[in-house]
């Protein structure tokens, strides 16, 4: 089959390589364009523009979809299936309805679970024990589309959204190959969504507001949280001299006496806060991102005593 790929991050890049590795004909990828990135303001492009670029693919960068400029891109290199990965915009319906196999999109939760921007991130954040990937036939609504084929992957303790990513990514491209053979054998099979018997949630985009950490949740919501959003965008408190404070890494600590929520009650190799809603359970964290500058352990970072013992976090 003729095989138009649609996607921009490096989740979407493994399950491109994955593609192009098993000798699938990709006649194309479509990618958003380059975009300023860093201090300089340069022009960098996608992980997705990359791999195509390495492998002599053709690279196709609009800043829209919808209109003829598009739909004559579509003409004239006819593709017979589109796969989609993260690309980043909704595909119009006449895109939608152009390729003979439909458009297949790669979703990284168990569809109706986790719909929308963040599927990942959501998951660790709500504490739960799994996840996993779907393909799924593409529709007009957001993510509702028939599933197709699902795989399972486990969020362990010690998981982080980077590597839930990483393992996602790469089952996202092996799955994606046998949706493709599935698809070429007319052995596939589509479930509508409704069919289901899951509560369909939303996942939406993490808002920086969002980031921001409320002390007097559980240590177990606090830690989520923190491994939901590290690497990136990365959870935070405030110092008290007002400085922003991000949380890399953490891990739940032993109950101590209550104290106030936020309160610094050990700051020797890590930094250990009270929280819940009375102050008896401690989350301690192990990693941080001090403002305007780099990534260190927190042994590291008390060693220029910036917090203390008795500070108050908010």
């Amino acid at each position: 089959m003729r095989i138009l790929f649609m996607g921009t991050p490096d989740f979407a890049a493994v399950a491109l390589s994955a593609i192009c590795d098993a000798g699938e004909d990709v006649i194309g990828v479509v990618t958003l364009p380059d975009r300023p990135v860093g201090r300089g303001y340069k022009l960098t492009p996608s992980a997705v523009k990359v791999c195509a670029l390495e492998r002599n693919i053709p690279v196709y960068q609009p800043t829209t979809l919808k209109g003829e400029e598009f739909a004559a891109l579509l003409d004239e290199i006819a593709p017979e299936l589109i796969i989609v990965a993260a690309y980043g915009k909704i595909l119009p319906k006449n895109v939608l309805d152009y390729p003979k196999y439909g458009c297949i999109n790669i979703h990284g939760s168990l569809l109706p679970e986790y719909r929308g921007a963040a599927p990942m991130q959501r998951a660790i954040i709500d504490g739960k024990p799994y996840t996993g990937i779907t393909t799924m036939m593409m529709d007009v609504g957001l993510d509702t589309g028939d599933v197709l084929l699902t795989e399972r992957v486990d969020i362990l303790p010690e998981d982080n959204f980077e590597t839930i990513h990483d393992k996602m990514a790469e089952v996202g491209g092996s799955l994606m190959l046998k949706t493709i053979e599935a698809t070429r054998t007319g052995t596939l099979t589509r479930t509508p969504q409704s069919s289901i018997d899951v509560e369909p949630t939303y996942a939406a985009k993490i808002e920086k507001a969002e980031c921001l950490i409320d002390f007097a949740l559980s240590a177990n919501t606090i830690h989520n949280k923190i491994r939901g959003l590290s690497p990136f965008p990365l959870s935070y408190a405030r110092m008290p001299d007002g400085k922003m404070l991000k949380f890399v890494a953490s891990r739940v600590a032993e109950s101590g006496a209550p104290t106030e929520i936020g309160k610094v009650v050990s700051a020797d190799k890590s930094i250990v806060i009270a929280c819940g809603e009375d102050g008896k359970e401690r989350i301690e964290i192990t990693r941080v991102l001090p403002e305007g500058k780099g990534r260190m352990d927190a042994a590291d970072f008390l060693r220029g005593r910036k917090i203390s013992v008795g500070d108050i976090l908010g």
